[in-house]
């Protein structure tokens, strides 16, 4: 299969790129984002492309594959409504939107977050909840990942400063916090691998937490 990762930089995204490279399920990668991922490999293919509110410059680079990765967020902490909703729903949407254009059927998966609710409290809840039914309503195979806390491996990091100092300290207590909360946790390696499952085969549900994606 073909795949397109939004936001290959991030913490998420590194891991599904690192998976893609991996899998011999997975023909050909290409990311799309605002600055390059550093890697190289006789799969991957990259296009840096600042304007992530109009794909309508590289449509013809983004036609012709199987699955789209949108691994692309931001934390809400400091962020007004506006600035949030911007990255978290309308470079989504944008995307989601030119997919579904261009290649009908094709599998999106969106990362979402544990307690996303359209008519949640919380902002950045109502904010994920409206990006996720917005894209269920798509002519896509669209599957939304709510990973819960997420365990970096491989090296992988995130580019967020107090995030990754808070995965350091968690690294060596991870295997304990899986024993313990076993639905509640999963790894960048199980994401990336289960995105490339439900892009092969699909999922009995839409709407995935931890416990479906390390299933699958």
């Amino acid at each position: 299969m073909k795949v397109i990762i939004f936001g290959a930089t991030g913490m998420v995204g590194q891991g599904a790129l690192r998976e893609c490279l991996a899998d011999d399920r997975v023909e050909a990668v290409l990311t799309v984002g605002r600055t390059p991922t550093g890697r190289t490999h006789g799969k991957l293919r990259e296009i840096t492309h600042s304007d992530l509110l109009d794909l309508t410059p590289i449509e013809a680079d983004l036609s012709g594959y199987d699955a789209c990765f949108f691994c692309l967020g931001v934390s809400s902490a400091g962020m007004s409504e506006k600035d949030y909703r911007r990255v978290t729903y309308d470079y989504t949407l944008t995307a989601g939107d030119t997919l579904a254009r261009l290649s009908p059927g094709s599998t999106f998966v969106y990362v979402s977050g544990v307690g996303t609710d359209e008519h949640g409290r919380a902002m950045w809840a109502r904010v994920k909840g409206q990006t996720e039914n917005a894209l269920l309503a798509l002519p896509l195979e669209a599957y939304m990942f709510r990973p819960g806390y997420i365990q970096p491996m491989h090296g992988i990091t995130s580019r967020t400063t107090w995030y990754r100092l808070a995965y350091v300290v968690m690294a060596p207590l991870y295997p304990v916090v899986r024993r313990l909360f076993p639905t509640a946790v999963t790894t960048t390696e199980q994401i990336g691998r289960a995105m490339i499952t439900v892009a092969e085969r699909g999922a009995p549900q839409r709407v995935l937490g931890p416990l479906e994606i390390n299933a699958l």
